[in-house]
């Protein structure tokens, strides 16, 4: 079993499989969709829309018509259509942060046996109490864990991202902005990191003993395997 595999079984009760409620649901995909389009409009500025090659263009193609334009003026279209795809991507960041408000507040009105929190604390117990499907604890709290860094990359991401998002009211701390701004593109990094892992461990998850996890995430899971 590859560390970066999840597990549809739970570890907590035997003979049961996961079960996920329907706000974790909706929360997995939104934050998918949104994730991925936030992500789209970054790859989008950095090639489609990149202000060099596009200022190039919009110059030639105006010469071809006719007409003449400096490369101020060039530069200054190719800068126009970049900040109207980041506000795209601050539209989606907004988003983001709401959801990873309401995933914050499902942790607390969540099932007791759903809560994240608690289902790695169990993971944990097992795995030093337990002798009997030790490893398969152990793989579970490790799981777990990745997960807790993924959230902990959202809450950078969207502290960070609100904090350049509104810079002109942070005028004082104006000297840390480059800095805030490394950190939030590093963390995207790191986030598209996770999301590779995570696709690739659902694939050999679905490939061997946890047939079906997608499903699940569908439709909720079923009570018993």
């Amino acid at each position: 079993m590859a560390t970066i595999e999840p597990v549809r079984q739970d570890v907590g009760y035997q003979g049961h499989i996961k079960k996920y409620s329907a706000s974790l649901r909706i929360w997995h995909w939104a934050n998918t969709i949104v994730i991925s389009g936030s992500l789209l409009t970054v790859l989008i500025n950095s090639t489609i829309i990149n202000e060099r090659p596009v200022s190039a263009l919009v110059k030639t193609e105006l010469k071809n018509a006719g007409a003449t334009v400096s490369d101020e003026q060039a530069g200054s279209v190719a800068h126009a259509l970049g900040d109207s795809v980041w506000k795209i991507h601050i539209y989606f960041g907004y988003v983001l942060v709401g959801l990873l408000l309401f995933r914050l507040a499902l942790e607390f009105f969540q099932l007791a046996d759903q809560k994240f929190i608690r289902k790695m604390k169990s993971a944990y117990r097992q795995f030093q109490t337990m002798k009997k499907n030790r490893e398969v604890a152990k793989h579970e709290f490790t799981v777990k864990a990745i997960y807790a860094v993924f959230y902990i990359l959202l809450m950078v991401m969207a502290v960070t991202g609100l904090f350049l998002a509104f810079e002109d009211l942070l005028a004082p701390f104006k000297s840390i902005r480059h800095s805030v701004k490394y950190v939030h593109g590093f963390c995207m990094y790191l986030i598209l990191a996770f999301i590779v892992v995570h696709l690739a461990g659902v694939f050999l998850a679905e490939r061997k003993d946890s047939q079906g996890i997608v499903s699940d995430m569908i439709n909720g899971g079923s009570d018993h395997e």
